[in-house]
């Protein structure tokens, strides 16, 4: 292997267009480049961050734990007091006649 390593240090005109052809195959960066743009290529080549499995699971699932819940408080097996006390406040609002209007019997006066 380190034969193949030799050759490519090699600074012949072929040498130089096999590692170009070489870095190309393989996603590398082809030219020589600068600190600040290998960063940019560094950061390219990474992962992106909504792929990496240790940033998505660092937090926990809320949208899926909730209507979980909520389908568990319809088949009784879940008690949220705060639901139940939402929902006992919309009953009394609509047996104080304060519930929304049915389709047609809203304010505005019709001819």
């Amino acid at each position: 292997m380190s034969r193949y390593v030799d050759l490519a240090k090699v600074t012949t005109n072929y040498a130089n267009r096999m590692n170009r052809l070489s870095n190309k195959i393989f996603g590398e960066v082809v030219r020589t480049t600068n600190a600040p743009s290998m960063k940019v290529v560094k950061l390219f080549s990474a992962k992106p961050m909504n792929k990496r499995q240790e940033v998505v699971d660092w937090y926990p699932r809320h949208p899926e734990i909730g209507k979980l819940m909520m389908r568990l408080r319809e088949y009784g097996l879940f008690r949220d007091e705060h639901e139940d006390f939402k929902d006992e406040m919309k009953r009394l609002r609509i047996l104080r006649g304060k519930g929304k209007p049915e389709k047609g019997e809203s304010k505005k006066i019709t001819l």
